[in-house]
């Protein structure tokens, strides 16, 4: 159920104003791709769902679009009017993503700017949360530092991003870029989440760490930004994405649930030490 208690706007980059329809928008990125930053986006929304929050999901990888999958999507988007589209919904979240209105095999061939421009019309003409808004859009960029990032920076009203890595050195220089991106463009980290941090044996339960260890948080550590937690490495995580059931959702009471809850309540808890965005401007998006 929706948390009856308002969740306020948080303040945003640059002169930009909070989304009319959405109160805080987060992004998740990473600097390259194969760290679960998807898989992490989408069991991250319905961990804050679980809390009461009202929630969506923005897949912007036009490129490659995986969230559809990951919450067992299919059919196209409503249109009541010709011009706005009604978000799907699974799992008590909304999603959009550009694989929602395409040919599952039909490739995006696009240059930048019309990437850009589809993920813009995504956010905007999409009609998020109906009347009252969605309290959080979690925002499932492309790995990298491209121009879908750049149009975010410029152009969408970010509350916070989170960067997604694994453990081993190789990922944590690229999420190093991703976080410097992030923070010459004045969007606020919040934090970071180690993914695939432990494989714990189904079998034995001997823990082993595949990818090192301690690599998110001696990143978080050297720019100085919270390690909002570790996610572990879980065939059940993987099995369950590709059903389109992920683990947040389909096995509420397991410890890979658990750790996402975790992950989301410190992602939270940094968000509102934000500045709240301006009364005029929050105010309506109550």
């Amino acid at each position: 159920m929706p948390s009856a208690t308002p969740i306020p706007a948080r303040a945003v980059q640059g002169a930009l104003h909070p989304h009319p329809r959405i109160r805080n928008i987060i992004a998740v990125g990473s600097g390259k791709g194969g760290v679960g930053k998807s898989t992490t986006s989408v069991n991250l929304a319905l961990a804050l769902a679980a809390d009461g929050a009202r929630v969506g999901v923005l897949d912007a990888d036009v490129y490659g679009p995986s969230i559809p999958t990951m919450l067992g999507l299919s059919g196209k988007p409503d249109s009541p009017d010709g011009k706005s589209i009604l978000p799907l919904q699974a799992h008590g979240i909304e999603a959009m993503s550009i694989g929602l209105l395409v040919d599952q095999d039909t490739p995006m061939i696009w240059r930048g700017p019309m990437a850009t421009s589809a993920l813009q019309q995504l956010l905007n003409d999409t009609r998020w949360g109906g009347e009252e808004g969605l309290d959080y859009l979690l925002v499932d960029l492309p790995p990298g530092t491209g121009d879908i990032q750049l149009t975010l920076a410029q152009k969408i009203p970010v509350a916070g991003a989170v960067i997604v890595t694994t453990p081993q050195e190789v990922a944590t220089l690229d999420a190093r870029k991703a976080l410097k991106m992030f923070e010459k463009v004045e969007v606020a980290v919040l934090g970071l989440v180690e993914n695939m941090a432990q494989h714990v044996c189904s079998n034995c339960g001997h823990v082993e760490h595949l990818f090192g260890s301690g690599g998110g948080e001696r990143m978080a550590e050297r720019y100085g930004v919270p390690l909002l937690g570790a996610l572990p490495l879980e065939i059940g995580i993987r099995e369950q994405g590709d059903a389109g059931a992920p683990i947040v959702a389909s096995a509420p009471g397991s410890a890979a649930a658990a750790a996402y809850r975790a992950v989301a309540r410190a992602m939270v808890a940094e968000l509102e030490k934000r500045p709240r965005a301006p009364m005029s401007i929050s105010a309506s998006l109550v």
